[in-house]
């Protein structure tokens, strides 16, 4: 039994810990300095629901109160106090509604017991970052992203070095002065930086590679140049790296460590290049990789198989080429997969169908295109490459429909064929279908319009066929953007006014048999595209059509059909926001329809309208493209087309009965960048102010009355590619250049039946650059005035192909598309003397050169053998002597050839494309000799043909040949583009227009 003593000390001793441990549990309240500057930052800002945009936002401070129960502020929300110290250590004031200014003397600053501060996701009304924050200096976490900090980032900010994570983003910050380097000199205990949306404007300092314990490391959109250092893919703790929209920065991927802990990587929109290392595959924790927009090429590594944890991978818009290795299929928590826009080949691998979590695939768009080729052509050494199996190939693969949970499947702009599957059908939670622009045929599926929840369909420019009723498409009630254009459907107007039928915001039905205006179209207030383009509507405009998306319509293509005239013709087209209007090609009579004032295109070309030109159009104050050609048009020409000549692009007035002299007041801030005023009867002289529209590519006024020496000072024009003044009264003689760069893009003139003399300008073919090397920039085949401009929701991009006639091939030619590689020359029917210059033979581009009907003496020169291009020569009709060089033999491409009615004299050459010429090239000249003229060169016999071709002779030709239809036959092969097409798309979903031949005369 203890004694009394002992009994007494144990429960002294009990009293004492049970003390202790009540003393302890009870937490300290908040300082009362603190919490007064707590409410005193409270009352500096109003609550305002639309400062902050996160679904979790909520007025945090709504809490701070000081009343007995809340008195505490360590309580409040968003608030954390130290347990021992009571010390305010944190604030969380994100997504809190706060709307106000905040600057040096705010009371936050005096809360200098701060660890972790983020005002995340609120206004401040670009106010500056305090340099007060430098009192903060315990801070180890700073965030003051989204929330309209604006101007420079302060020095002060570099004295908090204990700072581990800092978020700047969303803010209309710049770095300055503080500089990147003096960042990471000063806060070098770092494991978080976002910067994104921070000006920058610099390169990475290698430094950074030395940050052991960086985890999270992003800088999007900060205007980085230079080369990033590779180092920093070495870093052992980087988790998150994201260095997107920075177009100047360069870079490469290098050989990756084993077991990286990289989670999530975003390069796209940068200069990053080169291939995917092998090595890839050891990203094995990776869960995001977007590297889309960048210069990455050659074939996919294998090892891309081993990034099992991925769930998103965007790899579009680069220069990925062959198969997709089936390994692909090893990444099955896939939920979005996009690979559009390289230049993949081959079938789509059956491995796909392991992708059973897939929500989004887009393979779209891997045809190989000429801006990749002349790319492609500056990145490697090309021996050889085969085009022919660009794109991916094959039937839609039976593997797709694995794919229970897609959404959106995107395989437009390849090379796939057969018909659409009918288990299509049996992905029920579609949404989205585009597989336009392949060569898929048959019917479209019935079991199509089971997809109850499709929203969107594009199914043009295929080779599709069969009947189809409109009503079965209105049956999908979400169905708003339908695109069944540019195939062999009939679709049946069998469905009347429908009051059910789904709201459609695009519908394209060109080239569908239709034969009258749908009725459904009536209950259409929504639509922001429609075009009909290439159907069999007869007849006038119905009245009732004029109210179809009166406020809404943006785009209406009527073109090429049979309309005569609106049944009720109103004083201005009502559809008020209508932007592109066509109506090509129909049999329009009558006064100009007067379009709205929105109106930015105009198309109404190919009809057979009169009168003149309504002074209205001087009130379309964002008119860029107007083109009335081919019509009855007479009259004057507007002087305010002229003075709107800041926003107007293209002027095509081509083919009327104007009468006048052209205006000639063009300003400084001229943007015209094609004009034809040909087949007209314009008088006078050509206006010297045209110098002033600097961006003028195409300049056609052939075929008038006009009276003017040769406007040489139009050689001021930096882009002019294209000048044809042909059958026209220009006279006098053309002068030497005034500077070197005089003319230096013009691949293309034709003075052709004028009355110019003296002698040909051999100074001029001494400069003409653009005919001697090829434009390897060029990312179109085709010569166009490419205009562009954005409204709300959609961004339109115009190409109006440049239309000429040129003397080819014994003939005038139509180029209704001219290719951006043609090159020619015509001075015939003049009055030009003296003799041809060696110097034309440096202008190796050239495909036509026609000097006929001249009087042009000497010889004809033996460097016309180097232009390898040419398809047409004609000298005809001029007083040449001598003989025909032998060298010409060496023109593999020429189809003419023609010296007739000269003092030629000697044997005409043999072998080549000169053994197919007939006698009529030759006719003239009594003393030329040999094939194919009867006359032989001192042999006895008669001269036969040639022999026929060996196999080696017929290959190497055809393939000479072959080549020529690739590169120079777009005249009458694959059409690229549309003339006056669209390209466009709305914020979330895209549109690319691309046609081929059998459609080119309905765009």
């Amino acid at each position: 039994m203890g004694s009394p003593l002992y009994l007494s000390i144990s429960i002294s001793l009990l009293n004492l810990l049970l003390l202790f441990f009540l003393v302890s549990s009870v937490r300290p309240l908040c300082h009362p300095d603190e919490r007064s500057a707590l409410l005193q930052f409270k009352e500096s800002f109003v609550i305002n629901n639309s400062a902050s945009s996160s679904p979790d936002a909520h007025a945090k401070t709504e809490s701070w109160k000081l009343e007995r129960e809340s008195g505490d502020c360590c309580s409040w929300d968003g608030v954390e106090c130290d347990n021992g110290t009571g010390h305010v250590t944190g604030l969380n004031l994100g997504s809190s509604y706060l709307y106000g200014s905040i600057d040096s003397s705010s009371s936050l600053f005096h809360l200098v017991h701060l660890q972790r501060l983020n005002l995340a996701d609120n206004v401040f009304e670009n106010s500056k970052v305090p340099s007060e924050v430098r009192n903060l200096s315990r801070l180890t976490s700073l965030d003051l992203s989204y929330s309209e900090f604006s101007g420079q980032i302060p020095s002060e900010i570099l004295e908090l070095s204990e700072l581990e994570l800092l978020d700047l983003s969303g803010n209309s910050l710049k770095l300055g002065k503080t500089g990147f380097s003096s960042l990471l000199e000063k806060l070098t205990k770092l494991q978080g930086l976002y910067l994104t949306d921070v000006r920058i404007s610099s390169s990475l300092p290698n430094i950074l590679a030395n940050f052991s314990s960086l985890k999270a490391l992003i800088l999007s959109n900060c205007d980085l140049r230079g080369e990033f250092p590779t180092g920093i893919f070495e870093l052992p703790a980087l988790q998150f790296l994201s260095l997107r929209s920075n177009p100047k920065l360069t870079g490469y991927l290098p050989d990756i460590q084993s077991n990286h802990p990289l989670l999530k990587l975003s390069l796209a929109n940068t200069s990053f290049l080169g291939q995917l290392p092998e090595s890839f595959g050891n990203f094995k924790s990776l869960e995001f990789l977007d590297i889309n927009n960048c210069h990455f090429s050659g074939k996919l590594p294998c090892s891309l198989g081993n990034l099992t944890k991925l769930n998103y991978l965007d790899l579009s818009f680069n220069s990925f080429w062959r198969p997709i290795p089936p390994s692909v299929g090893n990444l099955k928590q896939f939920m979005t997969l996009d690979f559009s826009s390289n230049n993949f080949s081959g079938e789509i691998p059956s491995s796909i169908a392991n992708l059973t979590q897939l929500v989004y695939l887009s393979l779209a768009n891997n045809n190989f295109d000429r801006g990749t080729l002349s790319w492609l052509g500056t990145q490697i050494n090309l021996t050889y490459l085969d085009l022919t199996n660009t794109g991916l190939s094959g039937k839609i693969p039976s593997a797709l429909k694995n794919l229970t949970q897609i959404t959106t499947l995107y395989l437009w702009s390849n090379r796939l064929e057969g018909q659409i599957p009918p288990w299509i059908g049996n992905l029920t939670k579609l949404t989205e279908i585009k597989f336009q622009e392949n060569i898929l045929s048959g019917p479209i599926p019935e079991s199509i319009f089971k997809l109850e929840n499709l929203e969107l369909l594009y199914l043009h420019d295929n080779q599709l066929n069969g009947i189809l009723k409109l009503d079965s498409f209105l049956e999908l009630k979400y169905l708003t953007r339908l695109q069944l254009s540019g195939n062999n459907l009939s679709l049946l107007n069998t469905v009347g006014i429908n009051a059910t039928a789904p709201k459609f915001k695009i519908l394209g039905l060109a080239l569908c048999n239709l034969s009258e205006f749908p009725d459904f179209l009536r209950s259409q207030d929504e639509l922001g595209f429609l075009e009909l383009t290439g159907n069999n509507i007869h007849g006038q405009i119905p009245k009732w059509f004029l109210r179809v998306g009166k406020e809404t319509l943006q785009y209406l293509n009527l073109g090429f059909n049979f309309l005569t005239r609106f049944e009720e013709l109103p004083v201005v087209l009502p559809w008020t926001s209508l932007e592109v209007f066509k109506l090509r090609s129909n049999m329009f009579r009558g006064p100009l329809p007067h379009p709205p004032p929105s109106i930015v295109n105009y198309a109404f070309s190919n009809n057979s309208l009169s009168g003149e030109i309504p002074p209205i159009l001087c009130n379309l104050s964002f008119l860029v493209a107007l083109d009335l050609s081919d019509n009855n048009l007479t009259g004057m020409l507007p002087r305010c087309l002229v003075n709107q000549s800041d926003y107007l692009k293209v002027l095509n007035l081509r083919n009327n009965r104007f009468a006048c002299a052209i205006p000639s007041t063009y300003t400084k801030s001229c943007g015209l960048r094609m004009m034809d005023l040909s087949q007209n009867q314009l008088k006078g002289r050509i206006p010297r102010s045209l110098a002033h529209c600097t961006k003028l590519e195409f300049l056609n006024l052939g075929n008038n009355l006009i009276n003017d020496t040769f406007p040489s000072w139009l050689g001021t024009l930096p882009e002019l590619k294209v000048l044809i003044l042909r059958a026209n009264g220009l006279h006098g003689v053309i002068g030497k250049p005034q500077a070197k760069s005089e003319f230096s893009n013009l691949q293309i003139i034709d003075l052709s039946d004028n009355s110019l003399r003296g002698k040909l300008p051999s100074e001029y073919f001494s400069i003409w650059v653009a005919m001697k090397l090829a434009n390897t920039n060029s990312l179109s085949p085709y010569m166009n005035a490419h205009t562009s401009f954005q409204t709300s929701g959609y961004e339109w991009s115009n190409y109006d192909n440049l239309k000429v006639i040129l003397a080819n091939k014994g003939r005038d030619l139509v180029y209704e598309y001219l290719p951006d590689s043609m090159s020619a020359i015509d001075l015939s029917s003049n009055k030009f003397q003296g003799e041809i210059p060696e110097a034309i033979g440096d202008l190796k581009l050239t495909r036509v050169l026609n000097l006929s009907n001249n009087n042009i003496t000497g010889h004809i020169p033996s460097s016309l053998g180097e232009i390898t291009n040419l398809e047409s020569l004609d000298l005809s009709r001029n007083k040449l002597l001598g003989e025909i060089p032998q060298h010409l033999a060496n023109i593999n491409f020429l189809e003419v050839f023609k010296v007739s009615y000269n003092n030629l004299e000697g044997p005409i050459p043999r072998g080549a494309q000169f053994d197919t010429f007939n006698n009529d090239s030759y006719e003239g000249n009594s003393r030329l000799c040999g094939y194919p003229l009867l006359k032989n060169c001192g042999n006895p016999k008669v001269l036969q043909p040639p022999p026929p071709l060996t196999s080696k002779e017929d290959e190497g030709i055809s393939f000479k040949f072959g080549w020529k239809i690739v590169l120079t036959g777009y005249g009458v092969g694959l059409i690229i583009g549309l003339s006056h097409g669209y390209n466009f798309t709305t914020r979330k979903h895209e549109w690319f227009v691309k046609v081929v031949r059998k459609w080119q005369r309905f765009v």
